[in-house]
């Protein structure tokens, strides 16, 4: 089937209307019309070729939302008109030790939402800037939030299940004190999923304006990580750092902010390396630095359950099909508060 979709044909060009080709849905196949898909930072990165190895014509997109609007002949667990989801994985092996234990995302063949490997044309996935898709009953998720969240719900699929995932892993909950680094579209879900759990959170800033923003969004205490008098009031008193920034910085200044024991887990994927830590801030007290990958899908179904039983939805600007160009330079400028969302049905106005 041709669809309408937004994606880039060079990483040296913008995102254009293309026509694209979806599959047949096969026997454990559910088709998807999208009606939502959220804007990751990580799209700009894939499309410009910021990182290695993109595929073209690329079509972002990994936070999906939408309706199911056919299912395969073995599909039992979905049916048409229900309210699905599809995060950054479509495929793996099934079969290996990650993929027995629900944790998809660390399979060794996991097949991304979009740039990955496909029989299906053009020879790699497409993803959710477009009309519809077709995906494995296995990599779908349910939606349980009320339809009018719909939109807001979108980023819960990246920004969402890569901030819980650590939370999660490293047993966020009461009696501990959270340092979240950065407020942007991870580091705001960061802050709400950590309060949610119970947590003391401390939001980290290098925006004196977004203050008031962060501790609306729950956090008992905001630092500007600029101010050093700030800085060190912090030393020695965070348990967990959940660290969403996406561009090179210090590492050491925040590990001077854990306890003996803590920990530090990277989600931020920047462009280019962090400056190396000094490995005696890690030996002294027995710190630990660690990195963590969005999650698996029965991960992803907890989250998004936990998250429709507490009304937690992301913060989002609503935009059309042809803006996507205008909020890429946006994202790159900071401009978003805090998660671009596509409205899919506006590809079908697309030239």
């Amino acid at each position: 089937m041709t669809v309408k979709a937004y994606g880039a044909r060079a990483g040296d060009q913008t995102l254009e209307s293309m026509n694209i080709t979806r599959r047949t849905p096969g026997a454990h196949d559910v088709q998807i019309e999208i009606a939502y898909c959220g804007v990751c930072h990580s799209d700009i990165h894939q499309v410009r070729s910021e990182w290695a190895g993109t595929l073209y014509p690329c079509v972002p997109g990994h936070e999906i939302v939408g309706q199911v609007s056919a299912v395969g002949a073995h599909v039992s667990n979905f049916k048409p008109g229900e309210l699905v989801g599809v995060g950054c994985i479509v495929d793996s092996c099934q079969h290996c030790a990650d993929c027995d234990e629900g944790l998809e995302n660390y399979c060794d063949h996991m097949i991304g939402t979009y740039n990955s490997p496909t029989p299906d044309a053009p020879g790699h996935t497409l993803g959710g800037y477009s009309e519809q898709i077709v995906v494995h009953e296995r990599y779908v998720l349910r939606v349980r939030h009320p339809a009018a969240q719909l939109a807001a719900v979108a980023p819960l699929l990246c920004a969402g299940i890569t901030t819980y995932s650590p939370l999660r892993h490293w047993k966020v909950g009461p009696g501990h004190k959270v340092g979240v680094a950065g407020i942007g579209g991870l580091g705001h879900m960061g802050i709400k999923l950590a309060y949610a759990m119970g947590a003391q959170v401390v939001a980290f800033t290098t925006s004196e304006s977004k203050r008031k923003a962060a501790l609306a969004l729950g956090a008992s205490e905001v630092v500007v990580s600029r101010n050093p008098d700030e800085m060190a009031a912090q030393a020695m008193s965070l348990d967990f750092i959940l660290n969403t920034v996406a561009a090179p910085h210090d590492l050491d200044a925040f590990f001077a902010l854990l306890k003996r024991d803590g920990t530090m887990a990277l989600v931020g994927a920047p462009a280019t390396p962090h400056p190396s830590p000094n490995v005696f801030n890690l030996i002294t007290k027995r710190r630990s630095l660690a990195g963590s990958l969005i999650g698996g899908i029965p991960e992803t179904q907890e989250m998004l359950d936990f998250c429709a039983g507490r009304g937690i939805v992301a913060d989002i600007e609503l935009i059309r099909a042809d803006e996507i160009n205008e909020a890429y330079d946006r994202m790159i400028r900071g401009d978003v508060k805090y998660r671009f969302v596509m409205e899919n049905s506006t590809l079908a106005g697309t030239a």
